[in-house]
């Protein structure tokens, strides 16, 4: 709130919208989010107002989630149920901390509805919308154009990436006519060093490893490894490269597999999560929701071993402040997960849609009619 005062009273240079935490160090969207809360919540001081926003928040993006697994009906219901109660450090950020999380994830949901229904259009604006709020977004955005060459062709694609520029130009102006390089050196700063007594995930290394440039180095290229083995399988999987490149569009397609959008977009996310260089309690959010998902995505896990997972997760989250304990548990964890999703064929394409469901299904995603 004291960076928006700062905003508010007339300060342009992004460098300068500092307060007691320290410079902005988020795109601009995050700027006009806190800005409206600001004004919600009298000047920040009516906290109990904001609250409320972020209850409505979860709630609406819960609903955006539970379309998602209802797309692709992969999850049986308890485990929804599980999801949405079990997790008091996911509740916390959204109803206690009152991060940009939440209000990132909020856009990144409604991103992959979207695109379930055929709107690429909203579904670009979205996204784009949500990384103007948090960069973890960008993590999902190597497979976010994929699912737009494949639905979309080429030439579409060049046009839903303008609209994805056009929404940060248009957001950012004001910034970037005062100081384009505060606002991007700041707004888009990817060597910003983390602070080793809020990790989460590398309490099981020292503070001289954890802050070494040659550390983050083998971290990014395990990252590019992992992305690029999951996503050439998708590829091949899908019809090939040359089908990614195609100009157009591959006919006049008036449904969109679930498991085509869902699958890439989450596996992506959670490798970027996976390898960062930091995991602070916050960032949960980035991928709690998706983790039902992928453990189901693996048939020979059983639904024992799954939930085992998902809880040895959820621990690890909740040990506060974290050890090299609490961060061993989360890698393996992790490391079980990737290993699992790494050796499972990948959903199976053009399934017919699925009419009526008495219940979940393991490897049978459904179709959405374009509405």
């Amino acid at each position: 709130m004291q960076q928006v005062e700062t905003f508010l009273n007339g300060t342009l240079d992004y460098d300068k919208l500092i307060g007691q935490t320290g410079p902005c160090v988020y795109p601009a969207g995050h700027i006009y989010v806190y800005t409206m809360l600001y004004y919600v919540s009298g000047g920040g001081t009516n906290i109990h107002t904001v609250q409320l926003v972020f209850l409505g928040l979860y709630l609406l993006s819960i609903g955006l989630i539970f379309n998602i697994y209802r797309s692709v009906l992969k999850v049986p219901p308890f485990v929804m149920f599980f999801m949405c109660l079990a997790s008091y450090r996911v509740h916390s950020i959204y109803l206690l901390r009152l991060f940009n999380d939440p209000v990132a994830m909020f856009f990144y949901y409604a991103s992959i509805n979207f695109c379930l229904y055929s709107r690429f259009s909203l579904a670009s604006i979205f996204f784009s919308l949500a990384v103007s709020i948090k960069m973890n977004i960008l993590l999902s955005a190597p497979a976010f154009l994929l699912v737009l060459l494949l639905h979309r062709g080429l030439y579409e694609t060049l046009g839903h990436l303008a609209e994805c520029g056009i929404v940060q130009l248009l957001l950012a102006s004001i910034f970037l006519f005062r100081n384009t390089p505060a606002y991007l050196g700041a707004a888009f700063e990817f060597t910003r060093q983390f602070m080793y007594k809020w990790t989460v995930n590398w309490k099981i290394i020292p503070e001289s490893v954890f802050l070494d440039r040659r550390f983050h180095v083998a971290l990014l290229g395990l990252h590019i490894l992992l992305l690029l083995f999951f996503l050439t399988r998708f590829v091949r999987s899908r019809g090939g490269l040359m089908r990614f490149l195609a100009l157009m569009a591959p006919g006049k397609r008036k449904e969109v597999n679930a498991e085509d959008v869902v699958y890439p977009i989450f596996v992506t996310n959670f490798i970027g999560i996976a390898f960062s260089r930091s995991l602070h309690y916050q960032f949960y959010v980035w991928y709690y929701h998706t983790i039902p998902y992928l453990l189901w995505s693996v048939p020979a896990y059983s639904n024992q071993l799954r939930l085992l997972l998902f809880g040895l997760i959820e621990v690890s989250w909740n040990v506060y402040p974290s050890t090299a304990w609490s961060s061993a548990n989360l890698h393996v964890c992790h490391l079980v997960l990737l290993m699992g999703l790494a050796m499972s064929a990948l959903p199976a394409r053009d399934v017919p849609a699925t009419k009526k469901s008495s219940g979940p299904s393991t490897g049978t995603p459904k179709k959405l009619k374009k509405s």
